[in-house]
This record gives C-alpha cells, structure tokens and sequence, in this order.
C-alpha cells in the first residue's frame, strides 16, 4: 500500500477571495473576478498538469447522474478490501477540513472540496488519480461571519462540483460559485451575489445542461433556481418557487423562522413531453421548469421538507423524493399533458415510509433500490411502488449507493461498504471497512474506487 507523502499544505496554494484581490493581481468587481491570468503559473507546473480526457466521473451521481457505473468499469471494480491488511488499497491521502463532496474525476485529476469547521475557509483540492499527491488546495472563498449550521450533520462544503473537459464548477451556495480550469486550478469567473439564508447550511449541488449551469437556492428567506451561462457566470435566467407553504403565523410571518421552506435538492433535465425539463424539488412541492428559460410548467404539491435527493426517470416514469424524516417516493406519469397543477392527475403511486432522505435511489434491472438514513435497504418496483425485499445494515447511510453492473456498493459513517447483489432477493456479496466515517459518494475511474472518508481519500482497486 502506498500512502502519498505530501501533505495538503505543501502543494500551492492560490487565493482568489471576495474583496481581495486574487493571485493573478487582476481588478475584481463586487459581483464577479474577471479571469486570472495563466501566467501566473510556469511554463513547468503547465507541462506537470494531465488532461482531464476522459471524463471518469464529471458528477457526483457518475457519467449519467443516476449513480450507475459504466459496464466496462464496473468489471474491473474490486468485491473485498481491507485498509488493515492492505488489501486492494493502492493509496490513501490525509485531507483537511470537513466536506460532505463526491469527488469528480477526469483524466489524472479527482477534484472535490472542503472547509474549515467554522466555515470561514473554503477550499478546492485536486489530487493526482495515480500517486494520491496533492497538486492543489487552492483556497477559494474566505467567510468572516458565516452562518452557523444549527446541525451536528452539515457543514460548509456540502455540494459536489461537476466537471467539464475544460472547466470545473464548484458550489458553496450563498458563500460563492466559481468556474476553474482544470488544467491549472486557476479561477475563470466567480459569483457571490447570489445569497439567501441557508439556516442549515448549503446542500444543493450544480447541475450542467449545455451552456447552462443550474443552481438551487432553498433558504428559509428566499427560494428559487437560477441559471448562468457557464462560460461568463452571467446569469440567463432566475425562477422563484411558487409554493403555498401554508406555514404563516397569526401575524403573517413564517413559522420556525421558514425552517420549513428550506430544501437541499440536485436537480436533473429530462426530456419531458418533448420538452427539456429541469426537475427540481423543492419544500411542499416539485417542479418542472423550461430548460432554455425558467419558465414553469408543472408542479406536483407534497407535504414534505428538507427535499435533497436527485430524480430518476424508469419508462414512462418520473420518480421524486419528497425530503427528510416523513419522506415519501413518489411515481408520476411522463406525458405530454405536464402542465399546471398535475399532483391529482399525474401521481401514480406514493409510498409513504422507510424511504431514503439524503443518499439517492438507484434503478438496477428494473428495480429501484433505495437506503434510510437509518440504515432500511428497500428493493421496490418503480413501476407500482410495491416492495420486493427490505433489509438493514448498522449505522447512518448519507452516501448515495452506486451499482456495477449486478452489485450495488453502500456506504456509511462507520467505514463500511457493504456490497448486495443487485436482484429481486437480498443477497450480501462482501463487506469492507475502512477506518473513518463516509458521507461522500464513491467515484470510479478506470477500474478503481475512489472513497473520500472524514479524515482521507482512498484508491481501491484490484491488484
């Protein structure tokens, strides 16, 4: 086993922080940097960076944002590890600061992020996918007061970047946006205007569709999506949510300060009706929204909150997830008659308990399988909502599980991965463990398993 020797700090470390000016020297306005300058590094850390061709891993739910691994890949991915013996692990890397962020891969470069426990620091890593060394901790955004999180289970680097050939987005919600080149960690654009009260701390991660890179903001004060031209970090479009959240006081005013309101929510674009359709969840309602515009064109009304897990489309089938403790999953019909209110007409099925609440469902040979937060493993049909099976592992699950090929890989905060047979009968193929807890996602690129823990990031694979 091979444990890289640099530490986090030893690599560079470039600042671009608001109100200050970036590593480049370039003139920066209240709304956006303009780009840095690629002469700032040498024509020597130019020829040390890769390409990012091919894109392994461009977002946290993997190549087609549904958490399934790619045949070829899948075959390759080991059953068995074991961090005390050594078994499987190529390398492990110490990190700093906390992070909830699935790492996005391309070519030699996994990408993710973090922040110092206050959240005053926020931080992009890139770390060389062959060796595990450190090649950037660029520090992107700094915090005097932020928000305090209100919860022991979020922290300030919670959403996962998605990942171009030649750009990586990263996302702090109301702490800042920003577009980096992946071949010299260096910033393109960067937005801090767009703000709303988290209360909790962000949790919505950057969707890409064409030029457009989508964002969700879920506060208690305000709530909408918005959209910005990915080259410039112009905004093209803003929606407000339209939602009754039937939560005012007798003197007009939220209750729970708008706790209620709030969402965590990755949405995804489908090709609905023949429209492409940004699906997004929100507090007491999902919507669908006009891609190339904002405009909205459906919803269907629920009574949950806390909304944060991506939806899946089976056949004719768009499947939603309602939020957190009370969740519910929900099966709605895929027609050309989206329009409007559609919860009585379009709702198919709705499964009312032991549904997952932050770690994303995923569809396997026509079944979809799901995790509590607590620990409920449920195989169901996506079609009807009927149970097949239900199991349980130990311990908190707020990793998405990822499938290759008939095996599924779930993750939790005691270090285990415990590997099922993806089939209409529970079946447990292996189970592994490393010496941390797991809240990010596992990525794959080229035949290994990438696993960021609290404290490292781990390469499994084979030998």
């Amino acid at each position: 086993m091979a444990s890289a020797s640099a530490a986090p700090g030893d690599s560079f470390k470039g600042e671009c922080v608001a109100r200050k000016k970036p590593v480049c020297g370039f003139v920066t306005s209240a709304r956006m940097f303009r780009p840095c300058l690629l002469a700032l590094f040498s024509s020597s850390v130019l020829l040390a960076q890769t390409a990012t061709k091919p894109l392994f891993w461009p977002d946290k739910n993997g190549p087609t944002l549904d958490g399934v691994v790619p045949a070829a890949e899948a075959a390759r991915l080991p059953l068995t590890w074991n961090s005390d013996t050594g078994e499987n692990i190529v390398w492990k890397t110490d990190l700093e600061d906390e992070g909830h962020s699935t790492p996005v891969i391309g070519g030699d470069r996994i990408w993710f992020t973090s922040a110092t426990a206050d959240g005053k620091k926020q931080y992009v890593y890139g770390i060389d996918r062959q060796s595990g060394k450190v090649v950037h901790h660029v520090l992107l955004f700094e915090n005097p007061s932020p928000e305090e999180l209100g919860n022991p289970l979020n922290n300030y680097a919670a959403p996962s970047p998605v990942l171009e050939e030649d750009a990586l987005y990263v996302h702090f919600g109301t702490y800042g946006t920003a577009r980096l080149d992946p071949q010299t960690g260096g910033i393109v654009w960067q937005r801090r205007d767009i703000n709303v009260r988290h209360y909790r701390g962000p949790g919505s991660s950057p969707a890409l569709h064409g030029d457009l890179l989508i964002l969700t903001f879920d506060g208690i004060n305000e709530q909408f999506v918005t959209a910005l031209d990915k080259k410039t970090g112009e905004t093209v479009w803003k929606t407000n949510r339209t939602t009754d959240y039937g939560d005012l006081d007798k003197d007009g005013h939220p209750t729970r300060d708008g706790d209620m309101r709030k969402a965590y929510h990755t949405p995804s674009v489908f090709k609905l009706g023949g429209v492409d359709t940004v699906v997004s969840v929100g507090s007491r309602a999902a919507f669908g929204y006009e891609a190339a515009t904002g405009r909205e064109l459906w919803t269907v009304k629920h009574g949950g909150f806390n909304a944060a897990i991506r939806p899946l489309v089976h056949k004719s089938v768009l499947i939603l997830n309602t939020g957190s403790e009370r969740a519910h999953t929900l099966g709605v019909r895929i027609d050309d008659k989206m329009k409007g209110d559609i919860t009585e007409s379009h709702v198919l099925w709705d499964r009312e308990k032991r549904n997952a609440s932050e770690s994303c469902p995923v569809l396997v040979n026509g079944l979809l399988f799901q995790i509590t937060r607590g620990g409920i493993v449920t195989c169901m049909n996506p079609e009807t909502g009927a149970d097949v099976w239900e199991d349980r592992f130990p311990g908190q699950h707020l990793p998405s599980p990822i499938a290759a090929g008939d095996r599924l890989y779930f993750c939790n905060d005691r270090g285990d991965t415990h590997v099922i047979k993806a089939a209409d009968k529970f079946e447990l193929l292996a189970r592994n463990r490393l010496p941390d807890a797991m809240t990010a996602t596992p990525a794959v690129a080229d035949g290994a398993l990438f696993i960021r823990t609290k404290k490292q990031l781990f390469k499994i694979a084979a030998k």
